[in-house]
């Protein structure tokens, strides 16, 4: 196994390098503070394939591997995070679900505007009180002749208020408990489907988090994916993948804090000399280097495993994104302790990183229930 990138990998990484630093760095603050989706960003990064990261080109995306999908995301956190979530929550959720599942026909009419950017996804699993427990949701679907009545209410859903098309899970058999959830596509302009409470967030601020209410939403029988009672396997598998991709973003958000605490570093002098020649700041600064490097590797461990078909990874995915999630909080408090006072004012990017960086351990599995799924694989249950 070899995990040097390639030439073709290299150049993918300096060209979302460069776009990043010339079209999202000087509006960060702004998207920031705005709390706004940069939808005019959307079409820019479509151009460059970023909206059908790892779709097949048939069906309209840039068909790529998992390790490129996981370089995308990186190079975006290392700018903003709040940007590389909503490429990750479209491609590595809403776009991947009915990628990996989806019939010939939803393919076709969903998948495609979806990874040529035409349409922005959602995925809608989370709950009020089925955060971890999502088997516990109360969202129902109900048969109505050729047609399924969708009630209940989705939390904290990632562009919940901004998606063209939502992937949504609902209980069709609650006697079945888990075996008894299923996924279905449901369109904006849906009867029924409206958006709910806009979440006024900590961090990942530019990134839409909202509320997504179901009252009756009404969609016929063909959007359905799969087969009833699939749904929440299907979620726990569009999971296993989707934590490679939350890891990444965490090894790019740790890259842009080293970078900027490292920058700082150089710059800032006390007692007549740059602080960087203090062994306290070499120390960190070594320290939040090497914990990056590990967690790169990890994680490009888990997307090569993908890349070659390995059926489970399960493990591997929850490695990488319980590592990378847990060093990238530290790499963003050693920032802002590097900067000093000034870490903690919006002049600088450190305060940012630190706000954005802890949905990192919460979104897509807490760090505990990773330690529960890597517990599982290696002890049993």
């Amino acid at each position: 196994m070899d995990l040097r990138l390639t030439e073709e990998q290299e150049l993918l990484r300096r060209t979302i390098r460069d776009f990043a630093e010339a079209e999202m760095r000087p509006h960060v603050m702004g998207w920031d503070e705005a709390q706004a989706f940069p939808a005019e960003l959307w079409r820019r990064m479509a151009a460059l394939g970023l909206t059908g990261i790892q779709v097949p080109d048939e069906y309209g995306g840039a068909g790529m591997s998992a390790v490129a999908y996981c370089i995308c995301l990186e190079e975006l956190a290392r700018v903003d995070p709040s940007v590389s979530l909503s490429v990750a929550a479209h491609n590595g959720l809403a776009v991947a679900h009915i990628s990996l599942f989806g019939n010939e026909a939803q393919k076709r009419e969903f998948l495609v505007p979806l990874a040529e950017g035409k349409k922005i996804g959602g995925w809608a699993l989370t709950e009020a009180n089925s955060g971890s427990d999502a088997a516990a949701m109360r969202t129902q679907a109900r048969r109505d002749g050729r047609h399924w009545i969708l009630t209940g209410t989705k939390q904290f859903i990632t562009h919940g208020a901004i998606a063209d098309t939502l992937v949504v899970t609902a209980v069709t058999d609650r006697e079945q408990g888990a075996k008894g959830i299923s996924a279905f596509i449901v369109p904006r302009g849906t009867p029924g489907l409206r958006a709910g409470k806009k979440e006024n967030k900590l961090g990942m601020r530019a990134s839409d988090t909202s509320e997504v209410i179901l009252e009756g939403g009404r969609v016929p029988e063909t959007a359905l994916i799969g087969a009833a009672g699939e749904g929440f396997l299907q979620a726990m598998q569009v999971l296993d993948a989707g934590r490679i991709g939350i890891a990444a973003l965490a090894v790019g958000l740790a890259e842009g804090a080293y970078d900027a605490a490292r920058r700082y570093a150089l710059e800032r002098r006390q007692f007549g000399r740059p602080i960087a020649e203090f062994q306290a700041i070499r120390w960190k600064i070594a320290d939040m280097a090497t914990k990056i490097a590990a967690a790169r590797l990890l994680t490009y461990h888990a997307a090569w495993m993908r890349d070659q078909k390995i059926e489970r990874t399960s493990q591997e995915s929850s490695i990488a994104k319980l590592y990378a999630s847990e060093i990238a909080v530290r790499a963003a408090e050693e920032c802002v302790q590097i900067h000093g006072g000034y870490g903690f004012v919006k002049d600088y990017p450190a305060e940012k990183y630190f706000r954005d960086v802890k949905l990192c351990t919460i979104g897509e599995g807490t760090s505990e229930i990773q330690r529960l799924v890597i517990g599982r694989r290696l002890l049993g249950r």
